[in-house]
């Protein structure tokens, strides 16, 4: 199944927060690695390292630097859910990725009414973000997986 990680936020006693391009947010304990996987005892003697977590390029992974990495399926299957106000929502760029769409068929979408705006869709800014919710309502289940 395909994953991408949007975003990685360290929270204290070693868990990660992280956000999934799917609209899902899931937390990951760290401290079970301590013991099983060596290089990860650094980062209990280190918490500012543990700290400077970042996500990989492409969105497969997380780092803390270039020996130390997780990817996006161990995070997925060992993470706990966690609701939050932003479960289902996407950016347009990862829902077209995800439906095989053109982004301009989204925005379209929005000006013809097929996605409405302020129930399915809104715009923050400059980015368009869209409920997973709509996305298979207007489209069908997505081609990648979710």
């Amino acid at each position: 199944m395909f994953h991408k990680i949007k975003n990685v936020a360290p929270l204290p006693e070693y868990r990660l927060s992280v956000q999934f391009s799917e609209g899902i947010t899931k937390i990951y304990d760290v401290k079970p690695l301590f013991e099983k996987t060596p290089s990860f005892a650094k980062l209990k003697e280190n918490c500012a390292e543990f700290n400077c977590v970042s996500v990989d390029v492409g969105g497969y992974g997380i780092v803390w630097d270039d020996d130390l990495d997780l990817s996006c399926d161990e995070l997925w299957e060992n993470g706990e859910q966690v609701d939050t106000p932003f479960d289902g929502l996407m950016a347009f760029s990862d829902a077209t990725e995800l439906w095989g769409l053109n982004e301009s068929t989204l925005r379209k979408a929005v000006t013809y009414g097929k996605l409405v705006n302020g129930v399915d869709v809104c715009k923050f800014g400059k980015q368009w973000v869209v409920s997973v919710e709509a996305m298979k309502r207007e489209y069908g289940n997505a081609h990648k997986g979710i």
